[in-house]
């Protein structure tokens, strides 16, 4: 069995930070759901602005509010305003995160979710593993290598050329550069 990410919410900006409070991270629970992350999992928190990183436990939010409220000890490591990342992790086989399908929520400012993203892991037909990076905007510049996106992108190229033709030199030119 290996450690694997299962779920994750990406440059989620928190919301409030209580010491005074029993421990844990209170995240709106929609996000929770939309990644899977259970009550009372145990979750890594890094935090994008100081470095600090943290192990904590969720608990859900008030459903549709946006919260990412760092409480506790951990409340010492991110103040309102920093953008985090939360994970969680599995321990597995391969052929079970192969199945799993992680998925991950990546946020704007105001904790609006402006991406979703899906990682497959998958066989090549040699065998060797692979990762395809599975995201619902047409561009983004999270850092992944190109060969992960590069395929989907020429695929939504042809689409909309095929479905809005007026796009198509937007889409085009977008791929050009890849």
């Amino acid at each position: 069995m290996e450690k694997y990410v299962s779920a994750k919410l990406h440059g989620i900006r928190v919301t409030d930070a209580k010491l005074n409070y029993h421990g844990s991270i209170t995240i709106d629970a929609e996000f929770c759901r939309a990644v899977g992350f259970k009550p009372l999992e145990y979750a890594d928190i890094w935090n994008k602005m100081s470095g600090a990183r943290i192990s904590t436990y969720v608990l859900y939010g008030e459903a549709g509010s946006r919260c990412c409220i760092v409480n506790g000890a951990a409340a010492r490591t991110c103040q309102q305003g920093d953008e985090i990342i939360i994970a969680s992790s599995m321990f597995c086989e391969i052929d079970d995160i192969i199945d799993h399908k992680p998925r991950v929520l990546v946020f704007g400012p105001g904790n609006e979710i402006i991406d979703r993203i899906t990682y497959e892991v998958f066989r090549r037909p040699d065998g060797a593993l692979d990762l395809a990076v599975k995201t619902e905007t047409l561009e983004s510049e999270y850092g992944f290598p190109a060969s992960l996106t590069q395929r989907r992108l020429k695929l939504r190229s042809r689409l909309a050329a095929r479905f809005c033709p007026l796009r198509l030199s937007v889409e085009a030119s977008a791929g050009d550069f890849l």
